[in-house]
């Protein structure tokens, strides 16, 4: 699957690096443009923002090199505005919302027009960003699913990846039910630097890919399958217990964490 700066989505939303707000705060007040006093409580400012139903960070990327994700659910179109403008407003990066219902998304698609911006808005995993400051793309992580039906989890795993600066590769539809599909982008495998390995069902492509890689295997299992899947629980219990060392597991359904995780081993550390 092409990365959004491959095909225009990333420019558009605004995403060369920008001088940190508080590298610009320091400078300020090492010249003598702003006092002591005044740079303080702007600081005070630039670390959170306390909205009475919610206390957004502001300092995520500056202190892990990830995101302050807005998880949708659970929250009224009102607040999910409410956050969005704050994070505009206050931060740099690259902000994304998760799991939205796609009326609230047109909403939200508004609001980022009004401060300039254009987003990146996937149906699969109902998933909406702005690409803001996204780093030089460094590392390779590889997204394999089992089948189609694992792809608005792999989507949401490769959208979060990007907007954190890996180089994504997505391989779908390799799972074990016909192995030589996998067998066949073995150079791939090779290749990575960190896999993320989506799959529902029995969740056995997970233990495959973890006796074949030299790399770590995060393995992010789906609510996908018939009864006795049980909602993901079985995929979820079958990927703890591989017998692959090297294979670690998210939730349920979990991209963006699997995402942000193998974002993380690809790239390495920033300093």
């Amino acid at each position: 699957m092409p990365r959004p700066d491959q095909t225009g989505e990333a420019q558009a939303a605004g995403a060369e690096p920008r001088v940190s707000r508080i590298d610009i705060l320091l400078r300020d007040v090492a010249a003598g443009r702003v006092d002591v006093e005044d740079g303080v409580r702007a600081l005070e400012r630039l670390s959170f923002t306390d909205l009475g139903f919610a206390r957004v960070d502001h300092e995520r990327r500056l202190r892990q090199g990830v995101l302050e994700f807005v998880y949708a659910p659970g929250k009224t179109r009102a607040q999910l505005l409410s956050i969005v403008d704050t994070q505009l407003a206050n931060e740099d990066g690259s902000v994304v919302v998760t799991r939205l219902e796609p009326e609230d998304a047109e909403a939200i698609k508004a609001l980022v027009a009004s401060h300039g911006l254009e987003c990146i808005w996937r149906e699969g995993p109902r998933l909406l960003a702005v690409a803001r400051a996204v780093p030089e793309p460094r590392g390779r992580l590889l997204i394999v699913t089992a089948g189609t039906s694992d792809l608005p989890v792999a989507e949401e795993a490769e959208l979060v990846a990007t907007v954190l600066g890996a180089e994504v590769c997505m391989l779908a539809d390799v799972g074990v039910a016909g192995l030589q599909r996998l067998l066949a982008e073995i150079p791939e495998i090779e290749a990575a630097d960190a896999i993320v390995v989506v799959a529902g069902m029995d969740a056995a492509l997970a233990s495959v890919v973890g006796g074949l890689a030299s790399v770590p295997a995060i393995a992010c299992p789906t609510s996908v399958g018939y009864g006795a899947s049980l909602g993901g629980l079985t995929a979820l219990l079958a990927m703890i217990s591989s017998c692959a060392p090297g294979v670690a597991v998210v939730n349920v359904d979990d991209g963006v964490g699997a995402g942000t995780l193998g974002a993380m081993i690809a790239r390495g550390r920033d300093r």
